[in-house]
């Protein structure tokens, strides 16, 4: 008996069935790979190239300062948006600088980036209850006039004139091609022996769709779909293409063919009905109830509904398929899964004759010239996307290739990440987009969580914890510094890179040796050159660093984690700027990832631009858990630079008690409320604060009597207080110079330093309480 394999996806309950699960259509774990051998050569190594210079900045975004960590704009520039700062050369700009004509190669073989399912549990979508298909009959078949455009030569055509109705068969008047907008089915008509008519369902650009009863098959309904236009051949093959391809696909997430039949000389696909309402007829629905004001999705909505659907089209890549035509129109939601539907412009990758099928705004601008591709598909993905969540009226017109501005539209405004990752799957160079669907699925679920830590709104901090499949997580928390390059969320090693096996033995702690180690690899791939780089950074051999850059990049002008090693080792050199441009190229290329906003945050504190950095950090402080206390240390010390107390010390109580920085936290969160000048309630919330943490005895003894000395000073120049206790002691004079001499003589007896000890003794026999008894 077979075993049954269960899906590995947080939350599923499926199984695996042809190599894909049967409820959220994700692949099936991969088997692990065998070591890989062999030898390479180094590619000869370039002149070294500077990294880190940049081009010119992008369009304002706005991150924008969550009110929960209180009052991120800014006295001095108000700058907030990441996209402003200047960016390294990566890809397509960085082949236009060298004059070199490489080609991105899309697709990839690494199983790292296969990820979970829709919102991955982190958000929620109301459910579409299935529809009665008899509802989603129509009750007049008919094209409307405006929709009536000649299949040659696009004029339109069947149009109305001096109050009379268009014809809906003729010729066109341009060029004399016969058109037919009649349907050629009516209701009892039985398609195949088989299939009953009931209605007409649509009308697309392909042809009419119909609902049937499947008289051998328990009455189940059925679509069929036929011709538009019977007399246009190039609708006629890409009929006869959806039928072939159809029958090839199977998965969960995309519309079942079964059956293709003829009747009255005219070919029909028979598919699955799928009962739900497509994301633009959900639009349509809201704008409605919104008094005919367009109301796109929420954000994490319009991210769950993309999340689910990419599998799918991982699923055609994997077999050699483009989509080719995604919009709003061809996704439908049943209950709480969507399906793919209306395959008819799918072709095979290598397919360079069949006609291309697209739509205005959704299909990529190079297609007319060079053809269908995985970049293209990507391209209408984030198309979609973008007509989710905006009220994209120009998409056909003004922004038919391009998104609109950050500073005009406040969604890009608001979520910072979700415009990245925008601009690089509708990037105009297909090169620069997503490599493959994997790759923008492990992005865009990065991307979802940051959208709803966003939503959750002030006094939220991040609930939970995320494994990335590209960075380590944080391990070192710096309370008085930006964090230094090696404090930095480490790159994951590809597991899928074929010298991964020999580099694990490769683990001297000395990075000479290791890099002296390293040379001798018997296969020369980018997880060495990587490895190459990262001690040589380590041992301060920065020309070595900038040669191994170049070869990788000269190789790979798209391979970003050479440009996240140029960062680290710019930061290394001190050079807080050009690690700034690096950090924000890497932020880019994989929007959904943390450890580069980390890094560009830290950048930017230590480059004079704070507003950036805080916007940065606040992200990195909501969206996870491994990174609260890193980011939380650095928006203390912004806020406290620029005189915010509370912010600051709201920053600091983001730090956990599980977190091994938290005794730090606490004890700067004592240390800024002993100086706040704010009176003896602050000065006993300093104490409070590391009353049950453990500190070293000096550490404990110097607070109290800062605290206690200053409390004395408030209690002199105000007036004693009958209700105020300052670390167990009564703010009257007699009990605080008590509490302040037992601090000094017991500091006194913790100090090495002979002149340090005899001062403290001086300074409490100053403050005892001297008595004539």
């Amino acid at each position: 008996m077979t075993d049954v394999q269960h899906c590995q996806q947080p939350g599923c309950t499926g199984v695996i069935e042809d190599g894909y699960c049967n409820v959220c259509g994700s692949p099936a774990a991969p088997s692990p790979l065998p070591p890989a051998s062999g030898t390479g050569t180094a590619a000869a190594a370039s002149p070294s190239a500077k990294l880190g210079t940049g081009f010119s900045a992008g369009p304002q975004t706005g991150a924008g300062a969550d009110p929960d960590f209180a009052q991120a704009g800014s006295t001095r520039t108000g700058r907030t948006s990441s996209a402003r700062l200047a960016t390294a050369a990566l890809g397509s700009a960085r082949t236009a600088a060298t004059g070199s004509k490489a080609t991105r190669r899309f697709g990839t073989t690494s199983t790292r980036l296969r990820g979970p399912r829709l919102g991955a549990g982190l958000t929620t979508v109301p459910t579409e209850p299935p529809a009665d298909p008899l509802k989603a009959v129509m009750a007049v078949a008919e094209l409307p006039e405006a929709k009536r455009f000649c299949s040659n030569c696009g004029k339109p055509v069947g149009r109305g004139r001096d109050d009379k109705p268009g014809r809906t068969e003729g010729f066109c008047p341009n060029c004399r091609t016969p058109f037919s907008f009649t349907p050629q089915l009516k209701p009892g008509d039985v398609v195949g022996s088989q299939y009953e008519v009931v209605g007409c369902l649509a009308f697309g650009g392909l042809g009419w769709i119909y609902l049937a009863r499947d008289q051998n098959v328990s009455g189940r309904w059925v679509v069929l779909k036929g011709l538009l236009n019977s007399g246009d051949p190039d609708a006629y093959a890409a009929a006869i293409t959806e039928r072939q391809f159809l029958a090839e696909v199977e998965h969960p997430l995309i519309v079942e063919i079964y059956n293709f039949v003829m009747f009255n000389g005219a070919g029909y696909i028979v598919m699955e009905y799928v009962g739900g309402p497509s994301l633009k007829v959900i639009l349509k629905e809201r704008m409605k109830a919104n008094n005919g004001v367009v109301d796109p999705l929420p954000v994490d909505q319009a991210l769950a509904y993309v999340l689910e659907i990419l599998p799918a089209f991982q699923y055609l890549h994997d077999i050699n398929l483009l989509f080719c035509d995604f919009k709003p129109d061809n996704m439908i939601q049943v209950g709480d899964t969507v399906k793919l539907i209306d395959l008819g412009g799918v072709r095979r990758i290598d397919d360079q004759t069949s006609a291309i099928f697209g739509t205005v705004g959704f299909q990529a601008p190079e297609v007319p010239d060079v053809g269908p591709s995985v970049a293209a598909d990507i391209y209408t993905i984030g198309r979609t996307l973008a007509t989710l969540v905006l009220d994209f009226r120009g998409n056909q017109t003004t922004f038919v290739s391009s998104l609109p501005d950050v500073a005009d539209t406040p969604v890009f405004q608001t979520y910072d990440s979700f415009y990245r990752l925008l601009a690089k799957a509708c990037a105009f160079d297909p090169s620069d987009r997503f490599a493959s669907v994997d790759e923008l699925r492990a992005q865009l679920l990065g991307v979802l969580r940051e959208v709803v830590a966003t939503d959750r709104g002030p006094g939220h901090p991040a609930l939970h914890s995320a494994a990335s499949v590209l960075f380590e997580a944080p391990v070192a928390d710096v309370v008085d510094r930006p964090l230094p390059w090696d404090a930095l969320p480490g790159l994951k090693v590809d597991e899928s890179d074929p010298a991964r096996s020999w580099l694990a033995g490769v683990n001297m702690e000395d990075p000479a040796a290791r890099l002296i180690a390293l040379e001798s690899a018997p296969n020369v791939t980018v997880e060495i050159r990587l490895a190459r780089a990262r001690a040589a950074i380590e041992s301060g051999n920065f020309p070595a660093v900038d040669a191994v850059m170049t070869e990788i990049l000269t190789d790979d002008p798209w391979e970003w984690r050479a440009v996240w090693l140029a960062g680290l080792a710019e930061l290394a050199k001190g050079d807080a700027r050009s690690a700034r441009a690096s950090f924000n190229t890497v932020y880019g290329q994989v929007p959904g990832e943390l450890a580069p906003k980390l890094a560009l945050a830290a950048a930017c504190e230590a480059s004079g631009e704070p507003e950036i950095a805080e916007s940065l950090y606040i992200i990195c402080a909501r969206s996870d858990a491994n990174y609260t206390a890193a980011a939380a240390f650095g928006l203390a010390r912004i806020r406290e630079q620029r005189g915010d107390l509370d912010g600051a010390l709201t920053a600091l109580d983001l730090v956990t008690p599980t977190r091994s920085s938290y005794v730090d936290a606490r004890r700067r969160r004592a240390e800024l409320l002993a100086t706040s000048n704010r009176g003896l309630a602050s000065l006993a919330a300093a104490l409070d604060s590391v009353a049950t943490v453990s500190i070293d005895s000096r550490s404990r003894v110097v607070l109290t009597a800062s605290v206690l000395a200053s409390a004395l000073a408030v209690v002199r120049d105000s007036g004693p207080s009958t209700d105020a206790v300052v670390g167990g002691i009564p703010a009257q004079e007699g009990p605080l110079r008590d509490g302040l001499e037992r601090a000094y003589r017991e500091l006194a007896g913790l100090t090495e330093n002979p002149a340090e000890r005899i001062h403290l003794v001086d300074e409490a026999n100053r403050v005892r309480r001297w008595t004539l008894s």
